[in-house]
């Protein structure tokens, strides 16, 4: 199998997945209202090298409602977006993400992966190619579960600025 790269691009909010050394899709994202950085508690995304740790929610229907990684048995829509507006919502499937950076991005009050840094799903309402996310990588539902079923566990993730 030929390896598999995904290359987020804060600038222009796109997530382009590459194989083989060639780009074969492109998604619209959102990254972190607050910007790109490292440290713990910034509510910005972290920059450089990642990979995907574990892939969390294969099988769940599409808008399925996580918290803390796992599904409540709530599938998101209006009534719930009602009861809960302030909500940010993890919605269809994670890609949790570690840095392979030390001292950057690994480890310390840097660290991705403690940061509970992902890729995943959130309301269709919610505008993409705009940077509102709280540090994470939102994507449309649709676009996530057409990803997921791409990628692999251990694939690589460069996020620039």
């Amino acid at each position: 199998m030929s390896e598999r790269l995904i290359r987020i691009n804060s600038a222009g909010q796109a997530l382009t997945l590459w194989e083989a050394g060639r780009a074969i899709a492109v998604y619209p994202v959102s990254t972190a209202q607050n910007g790109l950085g490292e440290r713990r508690g910034s509510g910005c995304t972290p920059r450089g090298w990642h990979r995907i740790r574990i892939k969390i929610g294969a099988g769940l229907p599409i808008n399925a409602v996580l918290v803390g990684r796992r599904p409540t048995g709530e599938i998101y829509g209006p009534e719930l977006a009602t009861r809960y507006p302030e909500r940010d919502w993890i919605l269809t499937r994670i890609l949790w993400l570690t840095g392979l950076e030390s001292g950057f991005n690994r480890g310390g009050s840097a660290d991705t992966l403690r940061r509970f840094i992902y890729i995943h799903g959130c309301p269709d309402t919610v505008p993409m190619g705009l940077p509102l996310s709280h540090g994470c990588i939102r994507m449309r539902n649709q676009d996530l579960l057409d990803l997921f079923e791409r990628v692999a566990t251990g694939d690589r993730v460069f996020i620039a600025g």
